[in-house]
């Protein structure tokens, strides 16, 4: 089996899995993404890499099913960035911050488990959501001169970490209570 996957697509907007050889639709495809399989979709006729259309067109239609992820705000500045001179810079920062917000998932879920057996707490989520949205905003703000960068001291990630430390030990607290009953 190879390691990547070709898909191509037809004329007729169909996508063919030459893997498997069957016909599949960008839901199969989606579902590939969030298996972390590589794929590489191709036009039948010519070869040229449709990848990234493809991708987008699935984005899309997540986005209009109403699982919508992306903030306007969001959209709009990515907009921005088209033709702007920082438009190569940027692909490579989303892709860090992404690897981030992926290795905090991770982190969250490790802690909690290792401190509540396993019971992920909401708020703890949003905090370690909050910190990724300020450093994307930092590095938005570095790349225009429009958009502040928020302060974000050394005394107030102290200090939402003690915040959060105290929501883990109450929610903690609240789980042995009910345990007890």
């Amino acid at each position: 089996m190879s390691d990547i996957v070709i898909i191509k697509k037809y004329a007729n907007r169909r996508l063919y899995n030459t893997e498997t050889s069957t016909y599949i639709t960008l839901d199969d495809l989606a579902e590939m993404v969030r298996k972390k399989r590589d794929f590489e979709v191709v036009d039948a006729k010519t070869g040229n890499d449709l990848t990234r259309p493809v991708l987008a067109q699935i984005i899309f239609e997540e986005e209009t099913k109403g699982a919508a992820m992306l903030p306007l705000s969001f959209m709009k500045q990515l907009i921005g960035f088209y033709d702007h001179s920082m438009q190569s810079v940027l692909p490579h920062y989303l892709e860090m911050v992404m690897e981030n917000f992926m290795q905090n998932q991770h982190e969250i879920k490790e802690k909690t488990d290792s401190v509540l057996g396993g019971f992920s707490p909401f708020q703890a989520m949003q905090s370690f959501q909050r910190q990724n949205m300020e450093q994307m905003q930092k590095m938005m703000g570095m790349f225009n001169p429009f958009l502040a960068p928020t302060n974000n001291t050394d005394d107030s990630k102290d200090q939402k970490i003690a915040d959060l430390s105290a929501q883990i030990a109450n929610l903690s607290q609240q789980i042995e209570a009910l345990k007890k009953k």
